[in-house]
């Protein structure tokens, strides 16, 4: 009985690890381009509109060329921090977060002292 249990545990763990990796691919490599991207809010009305939040003008520091630049930036950091410290920021702070969330599930299994 638990090794349909361990192959479906298995099976859930390999595409979660896809799916991570996917996340940190180029755009390119999916598919998505500017000319696309562009096609996609073509008008008068939205060309210097945030892809994103239409509602919000697009940030001039958010160009489209970092990887999953899509123009989100509602408090306008980006006007006053540079892209490339606020990038670093943000892989940090998920680390620390998925540090965070295994701290958390190995609590429930593993108990000190052993």
């Amino acid at each position: 009985p638990a090794q349909p249990i361990l192959a479906m545990f298995r099976t859930a763990l390999g595409l979660a690890c896809v799916a991570t990796a996917s996340a940190f691919s180029s755009p390119a490599l999916l598919g998505v381009t500017r000319a696309s991207r562009a096609s996609a809010t073509s008008g008068l009305s939205m060309q210097d509109k945030s892809f994103a939040m239409p509602f919000l003008s697009r940030p001039p520091a958010l160009d489209g060329t970092m990887a999953g630049d899509v123009g989100f930036d509602p408090l306008g950091f980006s006007n006053y921090f540079d892209l490339k410290w606020l990038r670093e920021a943000e892989l940090k702070h998920g680390r620390v977060c998925m540090l965070g969330c295994l701290g958390f599930i190995t609590q429930q299994k593993v108990q000190l002292p052993l």
